[in-house]
């Protein structure tokens, strides 16, 4: 963190062993996102229940570049909640989920799918030998009747699965398969 922890009590009397668990547990956010530059947490203890102890309120604010992320216990009145302890605990884990789930949109991660691209064709020109497919990553690709394998390119119709393999470097016209396999159904759907 670039700048120091704020911390504050509200309602209660802050005792050193809150404090300690507070403070280990904000050391630990830079493990979910390295560039937090600040910190403030709110532990208070707002309301007495008639049939229930006090019902401690945690609320973390972090800063990161661009964007600030909140987290507050106070909502839904968690009956464990009577011990400030598991409030924090349970603020802490609910802003460490936040913090993982920002990095992962911040830095654009996206799941990789195993096994080959897959599409339909959407055009097909038995005549002049030629055809483009749709493929699952939503590219747009040509194929050359010399591409497909394993098939007969003058069977192929609009709509057929393929498996395709997308040469690098693009063509004029965009990017091209350099081998196309019918198969009988997307393994991996998308949509």
């Amino acid at each position: 963190m670039e700048t120091p922890l704020e911390l504050t009590f509200t309602g209660m009397e802050p005792t050193e062993p809150l404090k300690e668990l507070v403070h280990e547990k904000a050391a630990r956010l830079d493990k979910f996102h390295s560039r937090i530059t600040s910190c403030h947490v709110y532990v208070t203890a707002p309301h007495q229940r008639q049939k229930k102890g006090n019902l401690y309120g945690v609320h973390i604010e972090v800063r990161v570049p661009g964007d600030e992320l909140f987290v507050d216990s106070t909502k839904g009145d968690e009956p464990a909640h009577e011990h400030p302890e598991v409030a924090i605990r349970d603020a802490f884990a609910a802003m460490e989920r936040r913090l993982k789930a920002h990095k992962q949109v911040a830095s654009d991660e996206v799941k990789q799918h195993d096994g080959p691209l897959q599409g339909k064709v959407v055009e097909i020109n038995h005549d002049e030998g030629y055809g483009q497919i749709i493929a699952t990553d939503n590219r747009l690709i040509y194929f050359h009747r010399n591409a497909v394998v394993d098939g007969d390119f003058d069977q192929m119709q609009q709509r057929d699965t393929v498996e395709l393999v997308v040469q690098t470097g693009e063509s004029e016209i965009g990017p091209q398969a350099s081998t196309v396999r019918p198969i009988s159904t997307l393994k991996y759907n998308p949509g």
